[in-house]
């Protein structure tokens, strides 16, 4: 390997960015936020100081996720967040030239998502692009071996999307991909709140409540929590205590639509496959995997063991990472066209 390769893994997540560069690791760890200038439409931070921004800022300023369930909702200000952190890379790894990009996209993307983020990343200043599904990025950075026939299961739950995949031979065998996932939860305690005590939270305070008591399977103990928000009907700050039991209920159909997902993907799955998977266990990636009791409840769903990957929430980029050293070897643009190449030959 050179001493300083030019080659980026990018994890392009709803919530965060991660890059991890060549021989150094995960360098850029940002939330996924820009703040702009309604105005002048200039770009005033990037990452966790724009984030901060989130619901506070003046009325000229508006603060925004480019990305929406795992894809680029917004082309131009994605660039400019992507120039912004590759500069931040290249500080970190004092390189100059244009870099090569290996990034990760959901099981499910089009072709059309495919091309918006290949062109998304050449604006921001990468040399090359490849793609990389997501599913295949979370074996790769937990550390599965998926070289053999041998079959494993990873269940990579993001903020955008659940994705699902049982992998073999360095490729995906069966996958799908789902648009439930930690955002969703957020989404449903947030709603709960005001429909049940009439107080509205921002995102940022529905995420701390899923993080803090949020359940998927049932707790042995009820813990409580006090959250300050806005009352509905007057405007007037409150506080309301909630408890774990209610999040349970609120979020038991989201958790019920990912378990779905994965049964699905079993029956599509060879029964061979699937009884490598019934000895290897199914691997949970993401951060939305870290919600309490979600690797019980897959458990006693599908009667398989699941285990949570080590530091979770950074599989995919540094999946991405471990790709670089094949890079030579991938195929640059759209996943969808390599595939569709494949199944004609």
């Amino acid at each position: 390997m050179q001493l300083f390769s030019h080659d980026l893994g990018v994890d392009l997540g709803t919530a965060n960015v991660l890059i991890y560069v060549d021989g150094k690791g995960i360098v850029v760890r940002e939330p996924s936020v820009v703040a702009v200038d309604k105005n002048t439409g200039k770009i005033l931070q990037v990452g966790a100081a724009a984030r901060n921004m989130l619901g506070r800022t003046p009325g000229n300023v508006v603060a925004m996720h480019p990305l929406k369930d795992g894809v680029i909702s917004d082309h131009e200000m994605t660039v400019q967040m992507l120039q912004e952190l590759f500069r931040k890379a290249a500080k970190a790894s004092l390189f100059n030239p244009k870099p090569r990009v290996v990034i990760s996209v959901p099981s499910g993307v089009t072709e059309v998502e495919e091309r918006t983020v290949i062109n998304a990343a050449i604006e921001a200043g990468a040399r090359r692009v490849y793609l990389i599904e997501e599913p295949l990025a979370a074996a790769l950075g937990a550390g599965l071996d998926i070289r053999g026939p041998n079959g494993q299961m990873v269940v990579n739950i993001g903020c955008g999307t659940t994705d699902v995949a049982v992998l073999t031979l360095n490729g995906v065998a069966a996958s799908s991909s789902l648009k439930v996932a930690g955002n969703a939860f957020d989404e449903a305690i947030a709603r709960a709140v005001r429909r049940d005590y009439g107080v509205i939270i921002g995102q940022a305070t529905a995420e701390d409540i899923k993080i803090r008591i949020g359940s998927v399977y049932p707790r042995s103990e009820n813990i409580g929590m006090t959250v300050k928000g806005r009352d509905a009907n007057t405007g007037v700050p409150r506080e309301v205590t909630l408890y774990s039991d209610d999040i349970y209920e609120i979020l038991r159909r989201p958790a019920r639509q990912i378990v779905e997902e994965v049964l699905s993907v079993l029956e599509e799955t060879s029964p061979e496959l699937v009884s490598d998977i019934s000895e290897n266990g199914i691997t949970l990636t993401g951060g939305g995997s870290q919600i309490w009791g979600m690797d019980k409840l897959l458990m006693d769903r599908t009667g398989v063991v699941c285990t949570i990957a080590d530091d979770a929430d950074s599989c995919v980029a540094y999946g991405c990472g471990k790709s670089l050293a094949w890079i030579n070897h991938m195929t640059e643009g759209p996943i969808n066209i390599a595939k569709k190449r494949i199944m004609r030959g």
